[in-house]
């Protein structure tokens, strides 16, 4: 049987981005997925990783970025899905939650070889995430409703080459087995 772990990636966001305005509408559909995800998880006992972007702020630390984030333009996106005392927190600097980050140290200490992806954005940072998942041997669960994108189109292709090419499972957050 699988030992998942939940992975939030980039949710806690500032939304002062030039692509902002295209994300926000979907961050809000992707939003109660999301936080029904971590409801579960958290009872169950699954391990939450939020797995964020520092804004380029090198001495920056998960309460900063939290904070930052609560201080931006969209604070009712980041605070139903911000991190509780139990959660788990990787800073990274590039699109895959793995990329110079100890993320897979963490998750194999915890005996994790299943995750669930969740976030944003679907054709970015997801999608990397993904692939370098795969390529480390984790199972790769994204569920489609707890997702957000800033282009549909690349959104769904993304989630395509993820079941296609890497054997990933893409389902409904309602699904997700915990």
């Amino acid at each position: 049987m699988a030992t998942y772990a939940l992975v939030v990636i980039d949710m806690l966001n500032t939304y002062l981005h030039e692509d902002a305005d295209q994300l926000v509408p979907s961050v809000g559909t992707a939003l109660p997925g999301i936080v029904d995800l971590l409801g579960r998880a958290r009872k169950a006992g699954v391990p939450v990783v939020y797995a964020n972007d520092n804004f380029g702020r090198w001495r920056s630390h998960h309460g900063q970025i939290l904070d930052m984030a609560l201080s931006g333009r969209h604070p009712e996106l980041v605070e139903p899905v911000r991190p509780d005392d139990d959660s788990l927190f990787v800073v990274k600097a590039r699109h895959s939650v793995f990329y110079e980050t100890p993320l897979e140290y963490l998750l194999r200490s915890l005996d994790v070889d299943a995750l669930v992806l969740t976030g944003q954005v679907t054709e970015q940072c997801v999608l990397y995430s993904a692939l370098d998942a795969h390529i480390r041997h984790f199972d790769v669960t994204i569920p489609r409703d707890a997702v957000a994108h800033i282009h549909g189109d690349l959104a769904d292709a993304a989630l395509r080459m993820v079941e296609r090419n890497m054997g990933g499972r893409i389902v409904d957050a309602a699904d997700i087995p915990w």
